[in-house]
């Protein structure tokens, strides 16, 4: 790969904005300098990429949250579908979870045909979940050994049968094997006694399917994962958190030394259940959006450190199955697709609320990177993966679901007006091209 440099006025380096020269050789971060840096020997100024000031330079986001469900239902998504919108989104790096694919990923099969199903499709870096279900725990070393990031488990029924829920003894097993080996375990925290004693979700109304996926039923999971690891002593992260009064329990548990986690996702952090309209089942997703009050306690949450981690949580379907023409919360699938838009709708609550970009790409990218052990890459470090971002965090645009390059046409953001454009996305130091071969590599957990 030929040099280049990028001379940028504005860049989100060491979690500030500054100007900055950076030097790209072999796909890799070789040096950071002023911006009035002389330019390397042999380096022609046809290689110089001169960024203006209206654009922030930024680091690929690392999507550790991502249902690409190839192959099985890759009618719902495909890994050249998912790998266009993501980088058309700024994703340089997605972790693939390990369900509504068939088979699922939870044995070393599985990873093998999933693994498979990936090649030669990707525009941008795709590593892979594990899966922890129901009598596979003499599976989760091998996959570990075959270098998958961790192990997804449910402790309530996931929406397809062939990935199973976890029962409180299942889990203790799963986390005991996961500490023996040091792996981490990713939960869908939500309690499924609670949620069969709400009085379940029908009809239009998306108020009443919050109603059937209460606040207690998420706290009463979280409890169960706390208690889990407390006793286990395994590494343990908390996905998709929608209730903010779980963050009092979850901070103390960090506090206490339990190695627990936390994420959220975009959707969470920008939209309000008062304003879903009746039958958009394109909103629905689980745990549930929830109210505007929520929506602020998550905010402080990342503000303080006890949530780490913003991941889209893209989790599509074909339109059919959302059931537009009765609207019927109860019965659509669940799942919001958000992956090319997912910087811009953070973007655009964070510089509402007055937070600094450069907090969201640590959200987004760095603390992303770190929670999966894929320290080169999510920032703009001398050493790291040459995996950039041009960025125009003033420019505003309409959501318009047509253009999005996922492969259904349905998405909760369609016409809201965002901002923040990806202008170029560069992986590996070359910006990509959605009109040539795809170019991104298949990631295994402690590569170099």
């Amino acid at each position: 790969m030929s040099d280049l440099v990028i001379r940028s006025r504005r860049a989100i380096i060491d979690g500030a904005e500054r100007p900055a020269t950076i030097t790209v050789s072999d796909g890799l971060i070789r040096d950071i300098g002023p911006l009035d840096a002389p330019l390397p020997d042999g380096v022609e100024r046809s290689d110089v990429l001169d960024l203006g000031p209206d654009v922030v330079l930024i680091p690929g986001l690392v999507d550790t949250h991502v249902h690409v469900n190839e192959p099985g239902r890759t009618e719902w998504e495909g890994f050249e579908s998912a790998t266009r919108a993501a980088a058309a989104g700024g994703v340089t790096t997605l972790i693939d979870m390990p369900l509504n694919s068939i088979p699922p990923t939870t044995t070393s099969e599985g990873l093998r045909v999933k693994r498979s199903a990936a090649t030669t499709q990707s525009f941008v870096d795709v590593g892979f979940w594990g899966g922890a279900v129901p009598g596979n725990v003499a599976d989760l070393a091998p996959l570990h050994e075959a270098g998958v990031f961790g192990f997804k488990c449910f402790l309530l029924h996931s929406g397809v049968d062939e990935f199973p829920p976890l029962s409180p003894v299942e889990l203790r097993e799963a986390l005991t094997e996961a500490a023996r080996i040091d792996a981490l375990v990713i939960v869908h925290a939500e309690d499924a006694a609670t949620i069969e004693a709400a009085t379940p979700a029908s009809g239009r109304l998306h108020q009443d399917f919050v109603a059937s996926r209460p606040r207690d039923a998420e706290e009463r999971a979280i409890a169960e994962v706390i208690a889990a690891a407390r006793e286990t002593g395994a590494r343990v992260h908390i996905l998709h958190l929608s209730d903010g009064d779980a963050l009092p329990m979850l901070r103390q548990a960090q506090a206490d030394g339990v190695r627990i986690s936390v994420e959220t996702c975009p959707h969470y952090l920008t939209l309000a259940a008062e304003d879903v309209p009746d039958g958009a089942t394109q909103f629905k997703c689980c745990p549930p959006i929830r109210e505007r009050g929520n929506r602020d306690a998550l905010w402080a949450g990342l503000a303080d450190g006890t949530i780490a981690t913003v991941v889209t949580d893209h989790s599509p379907c074909t339109a059919d199955l959302k059931l537009f023409d009765t609207g019927d919360f109860g019965l659509a699938w669940g799942g919001i697709a958000g992956l090319q838009v997912g910087l811009a709708a953070v973007w655009t609550e964070a510089r509402r609320r007055g937070v600094p970009l450069s907090d969201v790409i640590g959200w987004m990218a760095s603390a992303t990177a770190d929670q999966v052990g894929l320290a080169d890459r999510g920032r703009i470090a001398v050493g790291a993966r040459a995996d950039l971002v041009v960025f125009a965090p003033e420019e505003s645009f309409v959501v318009d679901v047509t253009s999005l390059h996922h492969r259904n046409q349905v998405s909760a953001y369609d016409g809201k007006t965002l901002t923040g454009v990806v202008r170029t996305t560069l992986l590996h130091g070359i910006p990509i091209d959605l009109t040539a071969p795809p170019r991104g590599a298949l990631l295994t957990r402690g590569q170099p």
